[in-house]
């Protein structure tokens, strides 16, 4: 399943993502801001359970998530969007993975996995500001998923259509939750037009 989210904030801020003289300082924020406003869509049909607070004045019915909130940024680019999210579910959990691209293969190297325990009992969410070739984030996924995760689904800024294929034939299961699904990939693997690379950017180098 891929889902574009379209919502007019959500545009914007991608706008600011993109554009390339947006200082180190505003793409951080509009990142953090972006990545909490598309975490409300991709994660509307979470399940819940009933539970009863006591307000003030009575017991009142409410709604607790039945799953705990496991967050998997792919290492470095995937950081910038989780502190957004620790506002949404400051008690999550995070999963780091460790990915680097071989330049010339473009294919993905682990060289960090460290994953919670508990994971198979858990709402994963992947993150990654690019869903490039898809190698990296379908890699992601079969690491999870040796860990024990089950119930996983991918939040990324910008996607393409060879990334999104790619990503669909290794894992039909996992769904996609997208702000943009740009042209193609030129030939060094980055997404056009795409926003640069999210890591230089996010973190100034």
């Amino acid at each position: 399943m891929l889902v574009v989210i379209d919502h007019p904030l959500v545009q914007v801020k991608l706008g600011l993502l993109r554009d390339q003289s947006t200082a180190v300082p505003d793409f951080r924020r509009a990142l953090r801001e972006t990545a909490a406003l598309m975490f409300f869509q991709a994660t509307a049909d979470l399940p819940t359970v009933e539970a009863v607070v006591q307000t003030p004045l009575a017991a009142c019915p409410a709604r607790r998530l039945q799953r705990h909130v496991v967050l998997a940024p792919i290492l470095r680019a995937g950081l910038g969007l989780l502190e957004g999210l620790f506002e949404l579910v400051p008690d999550a959990q995070v999963a780091h993975l460790g990915f680097y691209r071989d330049e010339h293969t473009l294919k993905p190297v682990r060289y960090y996995a460290k994953v919670p325990p508990g994971i198979a009992d858990a709402a994963v969410i992947l993150l990654d500001p690019m869903l490039a070739t898809g190698h990296s984030a379908a890699a992601a996924v079969s690491a999870l998923k040796v860990s024990g995760a089950q119930h996983i689904r991918f939040l990324c800024l910008v996607s393409c259509p060879e990334g999104i294929a790619h990503f669909h034939a290794t894992h039909p299961d996992v769904p996609v939750f997208t702000a943009a699904v740009d042209e193609k990939l030129n030939e060094r693997g980055y997404i056009v037009p795409g926003l640069g690379d999210a890591g230089d950017r996010f973190f100034g180098t």
